[in-house]
């Protein structure tokens, strides 16, 4: 797979790299990007799969747990195995290649779900990059990671599981830090097989009554931001080094009552504007303005339910010019002779201790993502986009059964 395949180079400084779930794992946990989430009910999934029909998907969950109803559980359990297995054959028969298939993970609701379709698949998981594991503990989760090692060991297989965070002792105050600090044991005993950690933020507002309007963020809410904090203060310190990915974004359309947060200059200076009314139609700029809020806060990669999500998040990881020459100045420059440099700009200074780690993480995303040209950003990846078309019909079926995430 490979982020804007199809892109020219003229958009781009570095062009994105090609990866596989074969890729080191410190590398494809910046890899996921936009996760597009569907209900494993859905139909023609492996269709999907085989004609590329998104181009730009590189990652997606078949969900077995909040978008599927108890009632149909058994039904769609056997559909996934039936699933999984067309797509495992269609490798066999050299039909397909695993290179190029999107990353793909499987979100079960219990331990015992995993214990049935880890038997079940067997060999034929070669064909998945992982598992999904909800409403995260200490405990289950365990549970979770020595059921995927003992898969991994007995059928000889590349496979990660990432946690999502959304449980009612993470989000109290007077439990959360005994919690994270648990689960944080948990995972640096698994920590070769922790692709991604991941936040429910939806089950953490559904426990107070909160929903997130379309035009505003998720940092907005300021009992979910006061816990998004804490679940970065412990577990995305440096010597640990998880990756953790932002909330899902759960609109694709809506009626927004404040006045749009996206400034019209960047479309204006390339002649975009119809790009960025596209956008607005679509209320998209709270998707986008969230976004860079998780940048901002230390997160990368995001939840999503509809494919026209994709390049718009995409657009967004994309490394601007600047912080690219600022990363490698600083990663060039720290071998103990200096201490701080000006930037290539002269509009900031580059500290080469504290700003090392920063300077890493940029160039792994430039690597995945790549660089913009100088003259470029993520409106001129958006100018040619039918942003706000992309892909409604296909997932109709998809979000019309999604309660929450």
């Amino acid at each position: 797979m490979q982020h804007f395949l199809a892109e020219t180079e003229t958009i781009f400084y570095k062009k994105p790299q090609p990866f596989t779930k074969w890729d080191a794992p410190d590398i494809l946990a910046y890899a996921l990007g936009a996760t597009l989430y569907m209900p494993a009910s859905m139909p023609n999934i492996i269709e999907m799969v085989q004609s590329h029909k998104y181009k730009e998907l590189t990652s997606f969950v078949i969900d077995l747990e909040d978008a599927v109803g108890d009632a149909e559980l058994v039904t769609c359990e056997a559909k996934l195995v039936e699933d999984i297995s067309k797509l495992f054959t269609l490798y066999e028969n050299k039909q397909i290649e695993l290179q190029n298939l999107p990353l793909i993970f499987i979100r079960v609701r219990s331990v015992e779900q995993f214990a049935f379709l880890t038997n079940t698949l067997g060999k034929r998981q070669e064909v998945l990059t992982g598992y999904v594991f909800p409403k995260f503990t200490a405990t289950q989760g365990a549970t979770y990671y020595e059921l995927l090692e003992q898969t991994i060991q007995q059928h000889q297989l590349t496979l990660y599981g990432m946690p999502i965070l959304e449980s009612r002792d993470i989000l109290y105050k007077e439990s959360r830090m005994t919690a994270l600090f648990a689960i944080k044991e948990v995972l640096n005993k698994y920590r070769s097989r922790v692709l991604n950690v991941r936040i429910g933020a939806t089950d953490f507002c559904g426990i107070y009554g909160i929903r997130r309007r379309v035009d505003s963020t998720i940092y907005d809410i300021a009992v979910i931001r006061d816990c998004i904090a804490d679940i970065i203060n412990v577990l995305g310190r440096e010597e640990d080094g998880f990756v953790i990915s932002g909330p899902v974004w759960e609109y694709f359309n809506n009626q927004r009552v404040l006045k749009p947060a996206l400034r019209a200059t960047p479309f204006s200076e390339k002649g975009a504007l119809n790009a960025r009314k596209a956008l607005l139609d679509d209320c998209l700029d709270g998707l986008m303005r969230e976004v860079l809020m998780d940048r901002q806060n230390g997160i990368l990669g995001k939840t999503i339910i509809h494919p026209s999500h994709i390049r718009v998040v995409h657009a967004l990881y994309v490394v601007s010019y600047e912080e690219y020459l600022d990363a490698v100045s600083i990663i060039e420059n720290n071998d103990g002779q200096k201490g701080v440099v000006k930037s290539h700009y002269a509009n900031k200074m580059n500290e080469m201790k504290p700003h090392t780690r920063w300077a890493q993480q940029i160039l792994h995303q430039a690597h995945l993502y790549g660089v913009y040209n100088e003259s470029m950003d993520f409106a001129s990846l958006l100018l040619h986009t039918d942003v706000g078309g992309n892909g409604h019909e296909a997932t109709e079926e998809s979000t019309k059964n999604y309660s929450k995430l």
